[in-house]
């Protein structure tokens, strides 16, 4: 591995790509128990080794394994800690358009995160690295985690084992330092964070169903939470660990959870969450516009997803570069990158796209930025 190669990069990606088929088989398969988990795992590593082959063909610079051993982009990592239990859903969460099928997950608990599977996930991939190539690891933001266990379907089992938020933040905080201090020694230096908490918050809140916060929450205190939440679990993380996070409303085969701007969380998102990067959701009028990036911490870099992996067709190039000097009124051109606003699998259903059209809009964000940025 080149050691000065961090993301984010001009031309990036969020992480999470379209299952082939022959996986998406195999771990059905594997639900049924008609094969091993070793059998699994040997179809994972074909399918991982074949895609970062893809990734590096395409010229990216950063590399990861697709979320392919992962259900969820989210839940699966709760999974890995002790004090965590899961089954399958009755119902779903409430997205537009359709219900996301995924497991309810609770607190059964006191939380620890020792011997965390993702460790073991990130050294396959890491060593797949060579001079012109970079592993990342992608797992939710700790406040994602803590949005879980407060919802109004989980905070009565929470409340019997952390009778206070601010003892379940300091549990999950400490559980995301064990897991970090493990990733960094087995040779992680780029950690991305995925949060959708925020785009709950930038809709006041409001989202039916019963992933929404309780009826007259503080949503003013539930973002101080967040930030703290997530600084705490950085804090004291080695200074050339790059910690970056990725913010969005939701993607569910190609459906949404949530929308609204930026605005009313910018402060304090962009003001006082200690990490390097913001990877931002901005492909269509439900992300607002750039205005609430005046209050980016100078110096900061921002990744505009402005390059959907909800819809197959291409946007026009045009456009896009318009777009970015647009956003550059907020934020210097040089502190910019280009990412697709999402990944294209957040769970492993996937968006409603082939993974042909998966490469040409990787194709285009590069093609773009090499345009825009040299």
């Amino acid at each position: 591995m080149s050691k000065h190669l961090s993301t984010p990069f001009r031309f990036d990606y969020v992480g999470s790509f379209l299952r082939p088929a022959r996986l998406k088989e195999a771990r059905q398969k594997f639900s049924e128990q008609a094969i091993s988990a070793d059998e699994l795992k040997a179809v994972e590593d074909d399918c991982i080794r074949e895609l970062v082959a893809k990734q590096k063909a395409a010229g990216y610079h950063v590399i990861t394994d697709g979320e392919f051993r992962r259900a969820t982009w989210h839940l699966d990592f709760m999974w890995g800690f002790q004090g965590i239990a899961h089954e399958k859903t009755d119902k779903g969460v409430c997205f537009h358009g359709e219900p996301a099928l995924i497991d309810d997950t609770w607190l059964t608990g006191p939380l620890s995160a020792e011997n965390h599977p993702f460790v073991e996930h990130f050294k396959f991939v890491h060593a797949l690295e060579d001079e012109n190539t970079v592993a990342k690891q992608t797992i939710p933001a700790p406040a994602q985690f803590f949005q879980q266990m407060i919802l109004p379907d989980n905070i009565e089992r929470t409340r019997k084992v952390y009778a206070t938020d601010e003892a379940l933040i300091e549990a999950i905080a400490a559980g995301y330092r064990t897991v970090i201090r493990d990733l960094y020694a087995a040779g992680c230096r780029n950690l991305q964070f995925d949060d959708c908490t925020w785009g709950v918050l930038a809709a006041g809140g409001k989202k039916g169903g019963k992933f929404a916060y309780v009826e007259g929450s503080d949503l003013k205190k539930l973002a101080e939470q967040f930030v703290t939440v997530n600084n705490l679990a950085i804090e004291g993380s080695p200074d050339d660990l790059v910690i970056n996070t990725h913010v969005c409303r939701g993607n569910y085969h190609s459906v949404y959870f949530a929308s609204g701007a930026y605005d009313p969380i910018a402060d304090p998102l962009f003001t006082r969450e200690n990490v390097n990067a913001y990877y931002l959701e901005f492909d269509d009028e439900r992300s607002g516009g750039f205005t609430c990036l005046k209050d980016v911490t100078p110096g900061k870099k921002v990744v505009l997803g402005l390059i959907t992996t909800k819809r197959p067709e291409l946007e026009d190039k045009a456009a896009i570069i318009a777009r970015i000097h647009e956003a550059a009124k907020y934020v210097p051109l040089e502190n910019l990158y280009l990412s697709p606003q999402c990944g294209f699998a957040s769970c492993e259903i996937g968006n409603k796209l082939t993974e042909e059209q998966q490469w040409a809009k990787l194709a285009l964000v590069k093609e773009i930025a090499e345009e825009v940025w040299g």
